[in-house]
C-alpha cells in the first residue's frame, strides 16, 4: 500500500508541474517576440551575431541586434526571445521598468551575475533577501554627502595626475583616452573605498593592476559567450585559468589591506595617546573601508569576510563604469565645439583663470551646464547598458502575464533612445537635461544608475567624481573627437565599451 500511496503522490506532482509547465508555455505565447524553433529556441538568430564573417567584436553585433529588435516591439515596450527553452523578456517601457525595478518582492539579479559571486562573494551587488536588504541599510550612511565631501581631494588630486599625464601626451597625433582614464579612476577608487594609493597613474603595483583590469575583462567576455556560461566549461579555458590566477592576486591583496587597518584601528583604540588623536582622528580622511571597520569593531555583524565582500563590490564597480562614462562624456564634447565652449564658459565663470585650485562641492553644484552634458552623455552611453532580474512575482501588463520566475533584461539604453521620448535620440543634446526640458518626462525614462530599492548606492559618488575629473580636464584643454558618431562603435559586454580606441586630440588652452 505504501508503494502505492508514493507512486499516487508522485503522479499528481507530476500532473501539477505539467500543468504549470503548460500555463507557463500559454503566457509567453501570447507575449509579442520572436517565434522560437523547436527545442533550439532562438539559438540559430543568436548564432548569427557569432558565425559571420565580419570586422567587429561580436558585442557590437549583439548592441545593434538589441537596439534594432527593440525599435521593432517599441508599441508593445517588451518581447520575447528563447535560449534553448529557456524564455527571456528584454524590456524597455519606463511604465514596465518601473513595475519592475520599484518592486520590493523581485530584488534577485538574473543568472548572469552568478559569473561575479567567486570574486565578489555575496555582496550588495549579487545578494538578495535579508542579506541584501540588511547591508543596504548598513551601507548607505556610508555615501552621505558629508562623507562624499571627504573624498573630494582624492578625486582632485588623481585627476590632476592624469591632467599632467594628457599634458606629457598632447602632441600625439592622438591620445587613445580610456586607458589613462582607467587608471584615473582606478586610483581613486581604491583611495577612497580600501584608503590605499597603488600608484596606478604611476606605473606602481603593476601585479594588482593588472589583475584587477583582467578580472573585468573575462567577466565581460563571459556575459556574452554563452558557451562560457557553465563554470566547469570555463574552468578548462584559458580565460578560466587567467580568471583563477588574478583572482588570487586581488583577494589575497584587499585582506593584506584589511589586516593592516584593522590592526591601525585595534592600536589606536588601546593607545594611551587615544584621546589627545580624537580630534586628529576625526579630521582625517576616512576610506569606505574604514567605515566598515568602525561597524565591525563595534560589534555591528560584519565579519572581514564581509568588509571584503563589499570591498571587491566597490572596487569592480567604482572604477570601470565611471571610467566609461568619463571617456564617452569627453568624446561627446570633444564633438561639439558649440556645446564645449558653453562647458568652458561655465568653468571660467567658476574659476576664472586659476586652472589649479581644487574644486569643491559649492564649485559642483555650479556645473549645472556641466551635469546636463554628463547626463546626456550616459543617456545615449549608459555604463550598463542592461540589467537583470529574476521575477518573484507574475507581472500584468496590457492584458498579458509575464510569469514568475521569469528571467528579465531591463533595456537601459533602449528605453534611453526611444524616439517617442527624446526626439532625434541621437541628437546629443543636453539641452534635455535642462529642468523646464525635464519635468513631464516619465521617472523611469532615464535610469543610468538603475532605479527603485536597487538602484546604484554610488550615483552621487559616480556623478561627483566625473563632475571633477572632466572639468579638470577642461579647465586646462580643448578636446578634439577625431572619429564621428557613423564611425564610432560601441560593444556590449557588462559594461558598454568602445569597441575601438577613443582617439582624442587634447589642445592646451589660452
Amino acid at each position: 500500500m505504501l508503494i502505492y500511496a508514493i507512486l499516487i503522490c508522485l503522479v499528481i506532482l507530476y500532473i501539477q508541474s505539467f500543468f504549470r509547465k503548460q500555463t507557463r508555455l500559454c503566457h509567453f505565447k501570447k507575449l509579442p517576440g520572436l517565434r522560437p524553433q523547436f527545442l533550439i529556441g532562438n539559438i540559430a538568430w543568436i548564432l548569427k551575431l557569432y558565425t559571420r564573417k565580419a570586422k567587429y567584436h561580436p558585442g557590437v553585433y549583439i548592441i545593434e541586434r538589441v537596439l534594432g529588435t527593440n525599435i521593432l516591439f517599441q508599441k508593445q515596450g517588451f518581447h520575447c526571445f528563447w535560449i534553448g527553452s529557456s524564455p527571456i523578456v528584454s524590456i524597455f517601457s519606463p511604465e514596465l521598468l518601473e513595475i519592475v525595478l520599484s518592486s520590493n518582492v523581485s530584488l534577485e539579479k538574473s543568472y548572469e551575475y552568478t559569473f561575479l559571486e567567486r570574486w565578489l562573494g555575496r555582496g550588495l551587488l549579487t545578494s538578495t533577501g535579508p542579506k541584501w536588504r540588511a547591508r543596504r541599510k548598513l551601507l548607505t550612511p556610508s555615501f552621505h554627502f558629508r562623507i562624499l565631501e571627504d573624498f573630494l581631494p582624492t578625486f582632485n588630486d588623481q585627476s590632476l595626475v592624469l591632467v599632467k599625464k594628457l599634458q606629457s601626451l598632447q602632441h600625439q597625433e592622438y591620445v587613445d583616452i580610456l586607458p589613462p582614464v582607467i587608471l584615473c579612476t582606478l586610483d581613486i577608487v581604491c583611495e577612497t573605498v580600501m584608503g590605499a594609493q597603488i600608484g596606478a597613474q604611476k606605473g606602481e603595483n603593476s601585479e594588482y593592476v593588472t589583475a584587477i583590469h583582467n578580472l573585468a575583462n573575462f567577466f565581460n567576455q563571459r556575459t556574452i559567450r554563452p558557451w562560457l556560461w557553465s563554470d566547469a566549461l570555463f574552468g578548462l579555458t584559458s580565460s578560466g585559468r587567467g580568471f583563477d590566477r588574478d583572482l588570487k592576486i586581488l583577494h589575497r591583496f584587499t585582506k593584506k589591506v584589511i589586516q593592516e587597518k584593522k590592526q591601525e584601528c585595534l592600536t589606536q583604540k588601546i593607545s594611551p595617546q587615544n584621546e589627545a588623536k580624537d580630534e586628529f582622528q576625526s579630521k582625517k580622511r576616512k576610506a569606505l573601508m574604514d567605515l566598515l571597520l568602525d561597524l565591525h569593531l563595534d560589534g555591528q555583524q560584519l565579519s572581514e569576510q564581509d568588509i571584503q565582500e563589499e570591498v571587491d563590490t566597490f572596487m569592480f564597480e567604482g572604477h570601470d563604469t565611471t571610467a566609461m562614462g568619463i571617456a564617452y562624456a569627453l568624446y561627446n564634447i570633444g564633438l561639439d565645439p558649440k556645446i564645449q565652449d558653453r562647458v568652458h564658459e561655465e568653468l571660467d565663470t567658476i574659476f576664472g583663470n586659476d586652472h589649479e585650485r581644487h574644486i569643491t562641492m559649492e564649485d559642483a553644484r555650479n556645473m549645472k551646464y556641466l551635469e546636463c552634458v554628463l547626463k546626456e552623455s550616459q543617456r545615449l552611453f549608459p555604463s550598463v547598458p542592461i540589467i537583470g532580474r529574476k521575477m518573484n512575482e507574475d507581472i500584468n501588463y496590457n492584458g498579458m502575464v509575464i510569469p514568475k520566475d521569469t528571467q528579465i533584461h531591463c533595456n537601459i539604453i533602449s528605453v534611453h533612445r526611444r524616439d517617442d521620448i527624446y526626439p532625434n535620440p541621437e541628437v546629443f543634446d543636453p539641452e534635455r537635461f535642462q529642468t523646464a526640458n525635464s519635468l513631464d518626462r516619465h521617472p523611469y525614462a532615464y535610469i543610468p544608475f538603475s532605479a527603485g530599492p536597487r538602484n546604484c548606492i554610488g550615483q552621487k559618488f559616480a556623478l561627483l567624481e566625473e563632475k571633477v575629473l572632466v572639468s579638470n580636464i577642461l579647465r586646462h584643454f580643448k578636446v578634439v573627437s577625431l572619429d564621428p558618431r557613423d564611425q564610432f562603435h560601441m560593444k556590449v559586454e557588462f559594461t558598454l565599451r568602445p569597441a575601438q580606441p577613443v582617439r582624442l586630440k587634447f589642445v592646451p588652452r589660452r
